[in-house]
């Protein structure tokens, strides 16, 4: 709770006011609230509804070349050889059948623009459709640089793992695990690794003695589609109305305010030392033992 607080730009006391939620899964909505998410589903089913009877359309022959062209490649499997083997390239690992075998040309990712940039920091990743190569491992690469005391915002990775190597500076690393609970809370420097599972929340904090960089894989070459849980980019704002308030047990504007308050995003600004509790914060990062967002 205390991660989003600080992500969020809100104080422990405002992110206490939404988090009042003790029931399990399925909750009831009574009252107005009721009323406006039923108007909200069926707005929504309708529009839902609307876009299939007008854009929807089923090709059963490809479907099946689909299908067949899957089983015949089988399942795809990931391991650290094919890793070595798409950034390595060895001349003559992959065969052709009929020529000889060129390695690809290398790919220099510090020459590349940034994906996303603000005053705090800046990250880049690399898809198969950005670098053919990749492909054939099935792995993604990526590298964020944060300033001073800057925070990648609270996130999920819903399509992969990430493994990373701290290439300079210090900074902390929290991982947690999708029931809540905490599964690491560590500091880092250069030269260590640390790894976050698919669907375990997690961000990542600069030290504020200077810069943290860190550079990694991801175990899926597809478009990575990381989900933040603050700032403008926040799933939170994407959700908001008033089965998410009902959800945390508050009302919409409560929530609102508390949601809104960060303006930035993916990559947030160091909070401020005056708002930190002496002893509490490593940087942005709150020492929480075991309670997580």
């Amino acid at each position: 709770m205390h991660d989003l607080g600080l992500g969020g730009k809100v104080t422990s006391d405002q992110m206490s006011s939404v988090m009042r939620q003790r029931r399990g899964a399925i909750i009831n909505m009574t009252g107005d609230s009721h009323e406006r998410a039923r108007i909200s589903l069926a707005s929504l089913l309708q529009s839902k509804v609307e876009y299939l009877s007008t854009n929807l359309i089923e090709d059963d022959e490809d479907e099946d070349k689909g299908i067949t062209a899957a089983t015949d490649q089988g399942k795809k499997t990931w391991t650290w050889r094919k890793v070595l083997r798409s950034i390595v390239w060895k001349e003559g690992v992959l065969r052709k059948k009929g020529g000889p075998v060129h390695a690809p040309d290398s790919y220099n990712i510090y020459d590349r623009s940034p994906d996303f940039s603000n005053s705090y920091g800046w990250s880049v990743a690399l898809d198969e459709d950005d670098y053919a190569p990749l492909n054939h491992s099935d792995v993604g690469v990526y590298l964020v640089n944060l300033t001073a005391g800057s925070m990648m915002a609270p996130h999920w990775n819903s399509m992969a793992t990430e493994y990373a190597v701290v290439l300079r500076g210090t900074g902390r690393v929290k991982v947690v695990f999708p029931n809540g609970t905490s599964a690491m809370d560590a500091e880092v420097s250069e030269g260590d690794t640390f790894w976050v599972p698919r669907h375990f929340p997690s961000c990542e904090v600069a030290s504020r003695s200077g810069p943290m960089e860190f550079f990694g894989f991801t175990t899926s070459a597809k478009k990575n589609h990381r989900q933040f849980l603050v700032g403008a980019r926040s799933i939170l704002r994407t959700m908001m109305g008033p089965e998410m308030a009902a959800a945390f047990g508050t009302t919409e504007e409560r929530l609102r305010d508390v949601v809104d308050a960060q303006r930035e995003s993916i990559i947030l600004p160091p909070w401020p030392r005056a708002r930190a509790r002496d002893g509490d914060v490593v940087g942005n990062l709150q020492v929480m033992g075991g309670a997580a967002a």
